[in-house]
């Protein structure tokens, strides 16, 4: 099957289930809009639970035969896919821009991020090694290994419909597991590129599946008796239903949830390059990320210097269809999220926040009907507003004045998400103390936005995430095996007669 056959601008997206395109029997249908424009372009079919029990189905018929292929085999077909994800980078970022409404360079940025995620699943071989001690008692020799948990999910969101189904299915499936995915329906039409891709790759039928659908097609997820486990990321209040759901049912789940994340200006900065990072870092990707910055903590006299630049920059910023190679910043996913963004800046105003920089109305010539909104900026915030407290996910940046290091640390160690945050500094001792005593998972130091790479895994802190693991990376080896113990002796070894006492090493 071509990796482009059957997906056409106005096609309906629809389900894929071993291996196959598969409509789903539900008539209900959800429009996915062209955000630059504010028009349909094609409809997501909405699937429930009978398309999940396909689909579980399908994962369940290939699993004991995917988890007998030899992880070397099993990487070989990640290596086709991997090379397979490099040849269409751009056409799957286009994609991602038509749907998601992200400029064309960060899409081909997510693309990059998730490919190298692959390149690690593609080292399962070395993952998936067990540790032997040889005589751990007389004559008695001990090893462990990995396996494969089974069929697991993954559920998505949309501000990254590539990156983030990255750090689960390809880990999960090198690691020997079959996968059932169900995307987000703002944007859902990457994740069935992607399966086509690892179809070309030499895929079996089933160990890939993706299922369509809202919250009828992750209720029958969680309830399935035959998924072993959940991956989620996306909001905090769904994180956490995602969670209990899926412990109730007796599911390991690993949920990643919001995020307000604080960058630290210190006096001794360089204003320059912390300007252009918070330029990039709140207002990129129309500050739909889980790791946008979204508070900007300006320590001492630096602060009024810092709002002045990033005020000017704000208002210069060039917002427009993200497929405009001069756009820095595209619209937003939806309506709906447009209105929610700029229904915050109101509160923030009656809150009584300094509105430096207003996005609100924001229109580009020629996509009037756009979801479009400007960049942004408030000044004078305090720890009470709600500006603060809650995630915004959209180009909102709150800024909050502290007097020193430590009032900046107390700060942000009393929010209750704890995600990501960076602290921008020349001093060596500042950067030691603000990254051992900071209660958030992924720190920056000098780096606004401290994604880990591939090999070191991703996730947060606090109500940030649910669960004991991080994403991809060795812990998410570990999330989706399971550690099996063998002790192994042989008759010649054994004495004679039956021993009472526990066994001890001798």
């Amino acid at each position: 099957m071509s990796s482009t056959a059957a997906f056409t601008d106005n096609a309906d997206v629809v389900n894929y289930i071993n291996g196959s395109i598969v409509t789903p029997e539900s008539t209900e249908k959800q429009a996915v809009f062209n955000p630059a424009t504010g028009q349909t372009a094609r409809h997501v079919v909405l699937s429930g639970a009978n398309e999940v029990n396909l689909a579980v189905s399908a994962a369940k018929a290939a699993a004991e035969d995917w988890a007998n292929v030899p992880p070397i085999r099993r990487a070989r077909i990640m290596n086709r896919f991997l090379a397979l994800m490099h040849e269409h980078t751009d056409t799957l970022a286009a994609i991602i821009t038509a749907e998601h409404g992200k400029v064309f360079s960060d899409a081909q940025g997510e693309v990059a991020r998730g490919i190298d995620v692959i390149e690690f699943a593609c080292g399962i071989p070395q993952l998936l090694k067990g540790d032997y001690t040889d005589q751990v008692s007389t004559g008695i020799d001990n090893w462990t290994m990995r396996q494969p948990l089974g069929v697991v999910a993954g559920i998505t969101p949309f501000n990254f419909p590539c990156m983030v189904p990255c750090w689960m299915f390809p880990v999960a499936i090198a690691a020997g597991n079959t996968f059932v995915l169900k995307p987000s329906e703002r944007d859902p039409s990457a994740s069935l590129f992607m399966a086509r891709l690892f179809k070309e790759a030499g895929l079996p039928d089933g160990v890939f599946n993706v299922v369509q659908g809202g919250k009828p097609a992750v209720d029958a997820i969680l309830e399935h008796p035959d998924v072993a486990a959940v991956s989620f990321v996306g909001s905090t209040p769904i994180a956490h239903y995602i969670s209990e759901r899926a412990a109730h049912f007796g599911k390991r789940v690993q949920a990643l949830g919001g995020a307000k994340n604080h960058m630290v200006v210190m006096p001794d900065a360089d204003i320059d390059r912390t300007v252009d990072a918070l330029i990039g870092a709140a207002y990129g990707s129309a500050g739909e990320r889980c790791m946008a910055i979204s508070v900007a903590v300006l320590v001492g006299d630096i602060a009024d210097t810092i709002i002045e630049r990033v005020a000017e920059r704000a208002k210069q910023l060039v917002i427009a269809d993200g497929m405009n190679p001069k756009a820095e910043m595209g619209p937003i996913v939806t309506r709906q999220s447009l209105e929610k963004i700029e229904s915050y800046i109101d509160i923030g105003v009656k809150e009584g926040a300094t509105l430096v920089v207003d996005g609100r109305g924001h229109k580009v010539a020629g996509n009037e009907e756009g979801f479009f909104t400007g960049g942004t900026l408030f000044d004078n915030v305090t720890p009470d507003m709600r500006i603060y407290k809650e995630e915004i996910f959209g180009p909102v940046l709150a800024c909050i004045r502290v007097k020193d290091l430590g009032e900046a640390i107390n700060l942000i160690n009393a929010h209750e998400f704890g995600n990501g945050v960076s602290c921008f500094t020349s001093d060596g001792h500042t950067a030691r103390e603000f990254s051992r005593r900071i209660l958030v998972g992924m720190v920056g130091i000098n780096v606004p936005i401290p994604v880990p790479m591939a090999w070191h895994g991703f996730g947060g802190w606090k109500k940030s995430l649910f669960g004991d693991m991080h994403a991809y990376g060795e812990e998410g080896v570990r999330f989706y095996t399971r550690q099996k113990s063998i002790m192994q002796r042989w008759p010649q070894s054994i004495d004679k007669g039956a021993e009472f006492a526990m066994p001890t090493a001798k």
